[in-house]
């Protein structure tokens, strides 16, 4: 005797895959990125209890703490990315923050996940080493501080 099903047949979701993605900085398309790091999001904890209450401490949220995001590409002749980290070097703070948007697209190349990291600026770059008998692409590397990490599809 065959089993009815009663439920509806579920609507498979398979994960996202790590390997399609697009970057926007400030609404500028910077494609070329081999790889995008996104560090953790964190909130302090905060004991607190008063005097007159029971032998327990309350656990209350603090400050929130974002990760900075590492970004690597092969160099080219491009000057975008040193210039704006140049701008952190040269003492323009005020004008080197950006909006960062990371676009996650599935297998046929929908867009399916965004994320968008809020206030960047340039902490570090770094450019890889240089060898005579290497076989690899240089990769620059770019990380930026930011005030906010939020995923908003």
């Amino acid at each position: 005797m065959a089993m009815k099903q009663t439920k509806a047949a579920a609507v498979r979701r398979d994960p996202y895959r790590n390997f399609r993605f697009r970057l926007e900085i400030d609404g500028i398309a910077a494609a070329g990125f081999s790889e995008v790091s996104i560090g953790e999001t964190a909130t302090d904890i905060i004991d607190y209890r008063e005097g007159n209450e029971f032998n327990h401490v309350r656990k209350l949220p603090g400050l929130h703490k974002f990760g900075n995001v590492t970004l690597k590409r092969g160099m080219t002749a491009s000057l975008e990315i040193f210039q704006w980290h140049k701008l952190i070097l040269d003492g323009a703070t005020g004008n080197a923050r950006r909006n960062v948007a990371m676009t996650i697209a599935d297998e046929s190349g929908a867009d399916q996940a965004r994320l968008v990291i809020s206030n960047a600026w340039p902490a570090k770059y770094s450019v890889g080493d240089l060898n005579g008998k290497g076989n690899e692409v240089l990769i620059e590397t770019l990380e930026l501080a930011n005030e906010g990490i939020e995923r908003v599809a």
